[in-house]
């Protein structure tokens, strides 16, 4: 009996390895797709997370207002954060790809999936609105850019932790 706790408390005390920070580049994580220092997909990310809820709120408006300006606004909100959404894509593929650091991690893939998922909904999102912008918006505009705004909370919280947690992407690394 006295073995057992012996050999519990040391199986308590040991150090747990993770076998990927062992590979070759791990610690790299330094961001490669940057200007002066200051990586390009850190900085784009913005453009479409506040275009996503822009056209949330114009959404809201025009439900609220029925003013047709609103429903236009959504209209040119979804379209230019889908295209921002995708330069921000290219920049933070590029970064997944080209970073081994980044790479071996699994929480840059999952923020990816969730990053490729998001900029689908805002290509719905666009691509529903493109041809009758007034009449997109109830109800299917308006659940949509909730959606999207869902979305978006969820892959910006995983891209922050990566970076505040992880020190992925940055310019100085870990």
């Amino acid at each position: 009996m006295a073995a057992d706790t012996t050999d519990r408390a040391r199986d308590e005390h040991e150090e747990l390895i993770d076998p990927i920070a062992e590979r070759p580049g791990f610690d790299e994580t330094q961001s490669r797709i940057a200007v002066l220092g200051h990586p390009i997909h850190a900085m784009s990310v913005a453009f479409p997370v506040a275009l996503t809820f822009c056209a949330l709120g114009a959404d809201m408006l025009y439900w609220w207002t029925g003013d047709t300006f609103w429903a236009r606004a959504a209209l040119w909100a979804a379209g230019t954060g889908f295209l921002f959404g995708m330069l921000a894509g290219f920049s933070g593929t590029a970064e997944l790809l080209l970073v081994s650091g980044i790479r071996a991690r699994a929480p840059a893939w999952t923020h990816f999936i969730i990053a490729v998922t998001l900029l689908a909904l805002l290509g719905a999102n666009w691509g529903l609105r493109l041809y009758g912008f007034e009449d997109a918006v109830l109800p299917y505009g308006i659940l949509m850019s909730a959606l999207c705004v869902c979305v978006v909370g969820f892959t910006g919280w995983h891209g922050g932790k990566l970076v505040f947690d992880y020190r992925l992407g940055t310019s100085k690394g870990s």
